[in-house]
């Protein structure tokens, strides 16, 4: 009995080939509108849809296979006689392999079209097929990846079929698709929806496979999202090797602590947390600020500016061990400085951070929140004493930096320079002794959260602190206010907490 193979596919690369090989292993070609017109354009003898099941298409190309002769070619099961047997009485020819990939919405939600143009490039019959073809994987052979053409041809080519575990890997892609198409369309019509949704759904599609995750007994991949043109989606890789899993999660934080500033600003960043950031005059300014911080901890870390890069900025870099420089451009010659590092990733960034949900996995489930992006509710001066114009700048910047910062986070500031910075403990006063410790002539304190007592003050007074910006909202926030009033020091309440764990 001859087989017969429904062709229907948007992106057309290779189709050709592959129609070809199985014309010549005595496949019947049915095809759909624009793809019989090129298999017919390219000496590829195939039969229209609307011949096979008598009904012309209709409403502008919505409806073409969605028709039970199709369907039932597919669906019927091979080894239920009732099914064949139906098919007999009503003269249905089976469908043995379906080929069919996507309108690409994923590609044009992107792009500057209209809602109602976006709808349009919704897919309906190709699903449709696509689904019925997987769940009746064991008698119809589907393809929606045209990387799978090759794949089955050596297969048919070495043993005149298609084995078992091949079909239900395929059928297993169509549905690993369809979730994420989906979830995209999901995501798409509900944007506008303030609530979080009754079911998650995230449409993600696979950027590379990693050599290991935090470890190297760990496995891991980069998926990118198909619905934002991210900073880290939309990324170019200029110099040096693969990016890793660490890289992309250091590099991900460096570019954020970057952009958070208006002005030129550098983030140097080792194991998730700043320990270097600075505003300058320019890229070179900001970038000698950063590493300045902290000399001993830059070492093999990540930079990230949010202002080209020049030469200047560029030899100052090579004179020590980065794993990655990122920047939104460099200049010719900076390039060209840091390609003699031939290991160093040096990274251009398209776009600044957009994203505005975060995903946390715990075993068993997912967290979901808003991106922490309100940095301050209402500055409110709370002790006597006033900080100066210069020191609520250094407050400001403090809190920008101590976002980023794992709790209990503490960060120390003078002329816009992160100077010491202390994160990851599991009480304040700890991470205040942590900060203190590193960061000489700091007249500025930022906390995320609030102090619960008045110990971090009294450590501040000893270094020298002249003014303190907290969230505020303890119990004993009286007490941190009646020391700072005893030791001269300012202290702003901002009404916004910024925990990170």
């Amino acid at each position: 009995m001859m087989k017969r193979v429904l062709i229907s596919v948007y992106d057309k690369e290779g189709i050709i080939d592959f129609a070809s090989f199985l014309q010549g292993r005595g496949y019947e070609i049915i095809s759909t509108g624009g793809t019989y017109k090129y298999l017919k354009d390219n000496e590829i003898k195939a039969i229209e849809v609307n011949e096979l099941t008598d009904f012309p298409e209709m409403l502008d190309g919505r409806v073409k296979t969605l028709h039970p002769i199709i369907h039932a070619g597919i669906l019927a099961r091979r080894d239920d006689l009732a099914h064949m047997d139906t098919l007999k009485e009503r003269n249905i020819g089976t469908i043995d392999m379906v080929i069919v990939n996507l309108y690409p919405f994923f590609e044009k939600y992107k792009e500057d079209l209209t809602f109602e143009e976006k709808v349009e490039f919704i897919d309906i019959g190709g699903p449709t097929m696509l689904r019925a073809a997987a769940k009746n994987f064991n008698d119809v052979v589907v393809v929606t990846d045209k990387n799978d053409y090759e794949v089955l041809i050596n297969e048919m080519l070495e043993s005149n079929e298609v084995k078992y575990n091949t079909r239900k890997n395929l059928a297993g892609k169509v549905f690993n698709l369809m979730s994420s198409y989906d979830a995209a369309v999901a995501k798409f019509l509900m944007e506008d929806e303030d609530n979080y949704p009754e079911y998650l759904s995230v449409s993600y599609k696979k950027a590379m496979d990693l050599r290991y995750g935090e470890n190297p007994h760990q496995k891991a991949a980069y998926y990118v999202s198909n619905m934002t043109q991210g900073a880290m989606n939309s990324l170019e890789v200029l110099n040096g090797k693969e990016l890793s899993y660490n890289n992309l999660k250091d590099l991900d934080i460096a570019w954020k602590v970057a952009c958070e500033f208006e002005e030129p600003a550098c983030c140097a960043l080792k194991h998730n947390t700043p320990c270097g950031v600075a505003v300058g005059e320019d890229a070179y300014d900001s970038y000698k600020k950063a590493y300045e911080c902290d000399t001993v901890s830059i070492f093999g870390g990540i930079v990230a500016l949010n202002r080209t890069v020049n030469k200047a900025t560029a030899e100052e870099m090579i004179k020590i061990f980065l794993e990655v420089v990122a920047a939104p451009d460099f200049d010719e010659e900076a390039l060209n400085i840091l390609r003699s590092k031939k290991n160093l990733r040096v990274i251009k960034c398209n776009a600044k951070p957009k994203d505005k949900d975060s995903f946390v996995t715990i075993d068993g489930g997912v967290l979901v929140q808003q991106e922490d992006s309100v940095l301050t509710e209402d500055i409110k001066v709370v002790t006597l004493k006033k900080p100066s114009e210069k020191e609520l700048q250094d407050m400001l910047f403090g809190m920008k930096v101590v976002k980023y910062v794992k709790s209990n986070a503490i960060v120390l500031v003078k002329d816009k320079k992160a100077v010491g910075i202390g994160g990851g403990q599991v009480n304040r006063i700890w991470a205040a002794q942590e900060a203190l410790e590193r960061g000489e002539g700091a007249c500025v304190m930022a906390s995320d959260a609030f102090f619960p007592f008045n110990d971090v003050v009294e450590a501040a007074g000893e270094h020298n602190i002249t003014a303190i910006i907290q969230p505020g909202g303890s119990m004993r926030d009286e007490d941190s206010i009646k020391k700072c009033d005893e030791l001269g020091i300012s202290m702003v309440f901002t009404g916004v907490r910024h925990f990170k764990h």
